[in-house]
């Protein structure tokens, strides 16, 4: 199928706060809404992004969704800001109807658990915005260059377009390669293997290529080792063109077998006889204030050189598995 990209957002645009997963402070909510007036757009904070909290969620599955489902539904509303991660996303899929997302497309943005709504989305044929939540709008400088980077993307008339550089590191492994750019959380990706929205399997009958970029925090190394290697022994490892790992951020290393997380993952892929795919280590997403906006189920292309690595996403990029 095709993927579709939202419209572009415009001044005066309606844009939804929502809560799909854990709790939020409200003063990131309300700070992100003054953000988003003060850019020029109308925010819209949904009914439940601020509880009543159903345990550690922002509220019960069922609002939660409706919530969701409602920001898709109204006319009005040109893009979907969560805000925050946490846990609890997946926990929405059975009340979600992809068809309602796919006939009203509109940009998702957020990262961390909502990984998970965006493999939903690109299952459903929606290209999505793994990007900062309502706490950076909040915190950081407007000026920062991530925030400019996602308004960039949002406002694009012609449809995202990035060029990204990121210094070299030492563990890189250099070449080029195109495919459809998808990735996320790896602890959240891993939890989807073997159902519809499996990341690493769509467009499996296609064989689409595909760029992957991976991020997580407050995993141990021989978890994410767990992980990968669950990958490894997929069919759908082949069909990665190029591969990204991100920030991976507060875990304890070293460990008995390696001393930091990109270590262990350069020596996992050499061990396996993956070195013919350019790897780029330390690109800025994840969960840190340096996490680029990146458009899942989009078209993109991967240079890795010893003089650094460069991200690609050209403007027209409509075309998704076929």
């Amino acid at each position: 199928m095709d993927i579709i990209i939202p419209e572009p957002l415009h001044p005066g645009d309606a844009v939804a706060i929502l809560s799909p997963a854990s709790i939020v402070k409200k003063e990131y909510i309300d700070r992100a809404a003054r953000f988003l007036s003060d850019r020029g757009f109308r925010p819209v904070v949904m009914p439940h992004a601020n509880g009543p909290a159903d345990g550690s969620y922002a509220a019960p599955a069922a609002d939660r969704a409706a919530d969701l489902m409602a920001a898709f539904r109204n006319p009005d509303i040109k893009a979907i800001l969560c805000a925050r991660g946490g846990y609890g996303s997946v926990e929405l899929f059975p009340l979600l109807d992809p068809e309602t997302v796919r006939e009203n497309p509109k940009w998702l943005i957020g990262f961390s658990d909502i990984s998970a709504l965006h493999a939903y989305l690109v299952a459903a044929g929606v290209a999505s915005l793994h990007a900062p939540m309502a706490k950076h709008l909040a915190e950081e400088d407007p000026e920062h260059y991530t925030i400019t980077s996602l308004f960039r993307i949002l406002e694009a008339d012609n449809g995202p377009e990035i060029e990204y550089f990121s210094p070299p590191h030492p563990l890189d492994s250099y070449g080029e390669a195109s495919g459809t750019l998808v990735g996320g959380n790896l602890a959240v990706l891993n939890g989807l293997a073997a159902t519809p929205y499996d990341i690493f399997a769509l467009g499996r009958d296609a064989d689409e290529p595909l760029i992957l970029f991976i991020e997580d925090i407050s995993e141990a190394i021989y978890a994410v080792e767990r992980m990968l290697r669950r990958l490894l022994l997929t069919p759908d490892f082949s069909r990665i063109a190029g591969l990204i790992v991100g920030n991976f951020t507060d875990y304890r290393h070293p460990d008995r077998n390696f001393p930091d997380m990109e270590t262990m993952i350069h020596t996992l892929l050499r061990r396996n006889g993956i070195n013919n795919i350019p790897v780029c280590y330390g690109f800025p997403v994840g969960h840190t204030s340096d996490n680029l906006p990146l458009p899942e189920g989009l078209h993109a292309t991967l240079s890795v050189a010893p003089e650094g690595s460069t991200l690609t996403l050209l403007s027209g990029s409509k075309k998704f598995f076929q």
